[in-house]
């Protein structure tokens, strides 16, 4: 990998070989358009989980690229022709002058999602889409994200205003509370994410954050827990949880979403 060794070094080596190849593609589809590639999501809070996570891309680009590279962009990283080692590739691609600004949009050139564990998309139109997915990635890109090519993460990836996320993170729990979709696990966890972030500012990972939760929250300590038990397994070992519990907890999750956005004036 030469000069990009480095960079690469601070992913699990289980997708090391595949993030290079892909970098090395994108360079070839984008060229001198291409401003950066940042690993996003679990990668970059230090929990990715082999065989359970996700691989999380952002690409950055200056342009935008006409819409002939963006599909051949997509067609190249499709897992059929470039395999992913992970539960799937999310990779979303942003035109320079949108990101590096704070926006509660979700403003994607190109959303791909594919892979063995992922139902496959190629969007190039976020008209309709539901910003929040996007917000909240740009927000963890900013604060935590991995170059894998170009400058510093926060150089290239803006972080949305306050009352933009705090719209995000109330729009994720709505999503999350009813449920379709999304394995149980995940919604007990990402509530308890966004839980840690109203109290400290910060994204954490998901297990990190259930820690939190968890200590401070004792009448819902026994679910955190089975959530946390669960997530540590494949996704298709995913354990059940009880629904009237999960629906419980996120209920209160979105209260304490809601008070601390008013706090904010956000």
């Amino acid at each position: 990998m030469g000069a990009e060794t480095e960079p690469f070094r601070a992913v699990p080596a289980e997708v090391r070989p595949y993030l290079a190849e892909l970098v090395r593609r994108t360079r070839a589809v984008c060229g001198p358009r291409l401003t950066g590639v940042v690993a996003v999501g679990s990668l970059a809070l230090g929990d990715y989980r082999h065989g359970r996570s996700d691989v999380d891309v952002t690409v950055v680009v200056e342009g935008p690229p006409p819409g002939a590279a963006l599909r051949e962009l997509a067609d190249a990283l499709d897992h059929r022709r470039l395999p992913c080692p992970a539960a799937g590739l999310e990779l979303v691609v942003y035109a320079a002058d949108f990101a590096r600004v704070p926006s509660g949009e979700a403003g994607y050139l190109l959303d791909l999602n594919t892979g063995a564990r992922l139902p496959g998309r190629a969007a190039f139109d976020p008209a309709g889409s539901p910003s929040f997915w996007y917000v909240i990635d740009r927000s963890v890109a900013h604060q935590d994200g991995i170059a894998l090519y170009g400058p510093p993460a926060p150089e290239v990836v803006a972080t949305p205003g306050p009352a933009d996320l705090y719209a995000a993170v109330r729009a994720s729990v709505r999503e999350h509370g009813d449920g379709e979709g999304h394995l149980a696990d995940n919604r007990v966890l990402n509530g308890c994410r966004s839980v840690a972030y109203c109290r400290t500012g910060r994204w954490f990972a998901k297990r990190a954050a259930a820690g939190q939760v968890a200590a401070a929250e004792a009448d819902f300590r026994p679910l955190i827990g089975a959530a946390v038990h669960s997530f540590e397994r494949p996704r298709s070992a995913a354990l059940p949880l009880p629904g009237p519990q999960v629906r419980a907890f996120l209920a209160w999750v979105r209260a304490r979403v809601d008070e601390s956005a008013a706090a904010l004036g956000a």
